[in-house]
């Protein structure tokens, strides 16, 4: 064989070897994904966004009730759930990985990812559960009718509850979309604000309303 015929093969052998590693490191990283990407269960998927568009467009639009005082305590929460356990207790057992729990139902052992933020918790008393709709904004948003057992309901809803940092939900607190927006998966945020505002007839303002078409509309479509 000829230099010139040695070298081409030799070239080739190295061209077949890459494709194979890049091959085999592909394979790796789809099955084998780091903490950070592994997204905990959140409830089902609602719906897609030119759903949650649709449902957005009738939704009652009106100024926020800012007369109405927001009592934390007139919207009762954790309720037992049965079992010993209560709402916390059980959005922390969906939502995360691995999840191990004492006889009164608490979290010993688990891993659970912040939706908003990504950050990996390896620790239950690290972690917030957040309304996504937050019970202030509830408040604000038509509810000054609902008495006791219907504020408990919404607080307790598991579809709109969501693990997530410490520091992601103070950044939060009671803000809506038009002025805040978690890091990760905006689309799917706004889709569950829609839904979560739709299921309880709770009005949305201008702005928010503004802010949740800008998300929805450059969500991809299925």
């Amino acid at each position: 064989m000829s230099p010139r015929a040695r070298s081409r093969s030799t070239h080739r052998l190295l061209g077949l070897l890459v494709a194979l590693a890049v091959a085999v490191a592909v394979w790796w990283f789809t099955n084998n994904p780091t903490e950070a990407d592994q997204s905990p269960p959140e409830g089902p998927l609602p719906a897609d966004p030119a759903t949650a568009v649709a449902t957005l467009d009738t939704l009652t639009v009106a100024e926020e009730d800012t007369g109405f005082r927001y009592d934390r305590d007139q919207w009762p929460h954790w309720s037992g759930q049965g079992n010993s356990c209560n709402t916390r207790e059980i959005a922390l057992q969906r939502q995360g990985t691995d999840v191990v729990t004492d006889d009164e139902c608490r979290a010993t052992a688990g891993t659970w990812v912040s939706s908003y933020d990504g950050l990996v918790i390896h620790d239950a008393s690290e972690t917030d559960l957040d309304h996504l709709v937050p019970l202030a904004e509830a408040a604000r948003s038509g509810t000054r009718t609902w008495n006791r057992d219907q504020r408990e309901a919404f607080a307790n809803d598991l579809d709109q509850l969501i693990v997530v940092s410490a520091t992601s939900n103070r950044q939060k607190g009671d803000q809506d979309p038009a002025t805040w927006l978690p890091e990760r998966d905006r689309c799917a945020y706004a889709i569950r604000w829609v839904l979560t505002k739709d299921k309880y007839d709770l009005t949305v303002d201008r702005d928010e309303l503004a802010a949740l078409r800008g998300v929805l509309t450059h969500c991809p479509r299925t």
